[in-house]
């Protein structure tokens, strides 16, 4: 679960004349039979990976994004779990016909938590600040800008070359909005203008929202959102049953049975961009071979992983189904141990020893399912479990791993095989090329299928494998309404989130 790094994302967005009215970002919840809503309720939502500090400035995770963006922290535009983007601080926006001029409307009386107005001036300096602090993350996503002004409540981008991805760029952290100046503890202390404010943060335990009473839009249904910290399967559902938890999200669909026994809760699935990536270091030794790490895909029975997960699909390329550019590859690398043990031969390959670094927290299905299959082929695989701060040092920062797995649960984030710094390690000129003119274009289709090139290419050439796309697997509990169901691992938008009093 990680944050981007510094390239743009691919997000294959109009850049042609466009107008987009003020609107509501909808979908992606699912209905229950509740009752009437309560006002002063407290609902409680289980997740799993809990952040190491609550800076979203600079401090990586999806953790972070998944509860701060849209409840706490908004930007000038947003997004839905379909993945459409609507408005949030800005009213409505067009950009250019040569894609080059981006104009938002902000909206007036708009409030930090603190109460402290928002200005024109704190857009125009949060943007600039991201863009040209190299240590903020997604500073970089802002690269295209040219200049950030403001005429009265009129935000105006130029950029210097057209960047299909900046819309869909300002939705994430490179497009949040702070108050300029603000004295903020932000590792422990949150100033949005979103509809839930900071409570409290009992770290190893929970995290504390209450609603935003002053704030612009629609106010929170419940009072209170206390998000629980569960990383065991078994612990969540035990909470759950014994009605100290009202939603589970990151649940296990094998405990569909369980979980909807007594009639309390109902087990939902969603779509998501979680990637569930076999990474693999390819800079030396037999890994660098194309053929072994060929191999080691086609050694892989991706649809026992399905079945041993209960939920997800098939992906045999970078590019999950939610993203522009998509396409099957299944073709690419076909479950065949035959061809895998004949490819170790043609490479002069036997008796291989491969170590896997896990974090601790996933548990041991897909080791075990890697364990036996990579057996079957001749190769000995050892799994090496570790604690998440561990593999980040080791693997992210260092690139010291051989395989490595970890659930890439961002959206539209190609751009990681774009970049030959990032831990993937993987570096083709072809394909940063077929990226770049993704970017450049100004139309939508066109950018999706250079895209759609180029996760070919990053397939063909086995730079990793692809074990799953996983599903949002959400227990609901009966009272409970409004809550998101698709993506939810990437962005928890709650904003209609409701509890019945019955």
């Amino acid at each position: 679960m990680l944050r981007r790094t510094a390239l743009a994302a691919a997000s294959l967005l109009a850049a042609g004349a466009l107008l987009l009215t003020a609107c509501t970002g909808g979908g992606g919840t699912a209905p229950s039979d509740t009752g009437t809503p309560d006002p002063g309720a407290s609902a409680v939502i289980r997740l799993v990976l809990e952040p190491g500090n609550l800076d979203i400035r600079q401090t990586a995770g999806s953790a972070l994004d998944q509860i701060l963006i849209d409840n706490i922290y908004q930007g000038l535009v947003s997004r839905t779990p379909e993945q459409d983007i609507v408005p949030a601080l800005a009213s409505d926006w067009k950009v250019s016909g040569d894609g080059l001029t981006y104009t938002f409307t902000l909206r007036e009386g708009v409030k930090f938590h603190d109460g402290q107005d928002l200005t024109p001036q704190d857009v125009v300096w949060s943007l600039q600040t991201r863009k040209d602090t190299a240590d903020w993350s997604d500073s970089a996503r802002l690269a295209n800008v040219d200049s950030i002004t403001a005429d009265r409540q009129t935000i105006t981008l130029k950029l210097a070359q057209p960047d299909s991805s900046l819309l869909w760029n300002l939705t994430g952290r490179a497009g949040l909005i702070l108050k300029q100046g603000d004295k903020v503890d932000y590792k422990t202390k949150a100033n949005g203008t979103g509809p839930y404010v900071l409570k409290d943060w009992v770290q190893g335990d929970s995290i504390t929202f209450d609603r935003n009473d002053s704030y612009w839009g629609d106010k929170a249904k419940v009072k209170e959102v206390v998000f629980d910290y569960i990383p065991d399967n078994q612990a969540a559902l035990n909470a759950a049953l014994a009605g100290e938890v009202d939603v589970l999200t990151g649940f296990d669909a094998n405990l569909k049975e369980q979980i909807e026994g007594n009639g309390d809760f109902a087990l939902k699935l969603g779509k998501s961009t979680d990637k569930g990536t076999l990474a693999i270091n390819q800079t030396s030794g037999p890994l660098a071979d194309k053929r072994v790490r060929q191999a080691i895909r086609q050694a892989i029975d991706h649809k026992a992983i399905i079945e041993a997960m209960g939920s997800g699909q098939t992906l045999y390329g970078p590019i999950p189904e939610l993203d522009p550019g998509y396409e099957n590859l299944s073709d690419v690398a076909p479950f065949d141990p035959e061809a895998a043990k004949a490819l170790l031969k043609e490479a002069g390959v036997k008796d291989l020893n491969l170590t896997l670094t896990i974090p601790n927290f996933y548990g041991a299905t897909i080791p075990q399912i890697l364990v036996s299959n990579l057996n079957d082929v001749g190769i000995t695989l050892k799994v090496n479990a570790v604690d998440f701060s561990t593999w980040l040092n080791d693997v992210y920062v260092n690139h010291d791993y051989e395989l490595s797995f970890v659930l890439h649960t961002e959206a539209r984030d190609f751009e990681n095989w774009a970049n030959p710094k990032y831990y993937f390690t993987y570096d083709n000129p072809q394909v940063q090329s077929l990226y770049k003119q993704s970017l450049a274009a100004t139309d939508p289709a066109a950018a999706a299928d250079l895209l759609k090139k180029a996760a070919r290419i990053v397939s063909e050439d086995a730079a990793a494998d692809w074990l799953y796309n996983g599903a949002s697997v959400v227990a609901i509990g009966k009272h409970i309404d409004g809550m998101p169901t698709t993506n939810v691992n990437e962005r928890l938008n709650l904003a209609q989130l409701a509890k019945s009093d019955g």
